[in-house]
């Protein structure tokens, strides 16, 4: 439930759900939740989640920061392109991507094109906070993780903006992003 609106009825919810015929794709940002709120959405609508990234690390037998030392961030697109489109073929739920999936021009067309993408958005000042918690984003390993954050939000926002489906997720609770997502899917739906 949000402060300044109420959360969807179950009914309503049941009926977005049943209009949903396509996954649903959630992109962003390292750091602006897009598992964690993938999961309580999935969990909502009644239908599956995956998160690429967990299902890049086991197509490849490896970690995603292992993927990019060993054989670089090119290499790690084409994979995880390949991965997100199996993904949207399997699965009719709900998709986290990793940060930079929707900014490769495959993947993004990809996921425009056969589901439905939803831009979570995050202040810097959350976003620090949010992955300063794990030592996991080979991204953030190469200088200050403020600066990085910074410049790739910059960088990003233009992909980013293609999604059609655009929320804030901010400091609170996940449940405030996943209120704010059903009540834009609903609408934009």
């Amino acid at each position: 439930m949000t402060e300044d609106r109420p959360a969807l009825s179950p009914e309503r919810i049941a009926r977005l759900a049943s209009r949903l015929d396509r996954p649903l794709v959630l992109v962003g940002l390292m750091g602006v939740g897009k598992s964690t709120v993938g999961r309580r959405l999935a969990a909502i609508l009644g239908r599956d989640f995956v998160d690429a990234d967990e299902e890049i690390e086991n197509a490849a037998q490896r970690s995603i920061p292992e993927i990019f030392e060993q054989f670089g961030e090119p290499y790690f697109r084409d994979g995880e392109r390949r991965v997100i489109a199996r993904l949207i073929e399997e699965h009719s739920g709900v998709i986290a991507t990793g940060g930079g999936a929707f900014v490769n021009a495959e993947t993004r067309a990809l996921i425009l094109d056969r589901a439905i993408a939803v831009w979570i958005d995050c202040a810097i000042d959350t976003l620090v906070e949010r992955t300063s918690r794990k030592n996991n984003r080979p991204l953030l390993k190469t200088g200050n993780p403020r600066e990085i954050l910074t410049r790739l939000y910059e960088e990003r926002r233009p992909c980013y903006a293609e999604a059609p489906i655009h929320v804030m997720s901010d400091a609170g609770p996940h449940e405030t992003t996943v209120a704010k997502i059903l009540e834009a899917l609903d609408t934009w739906l």
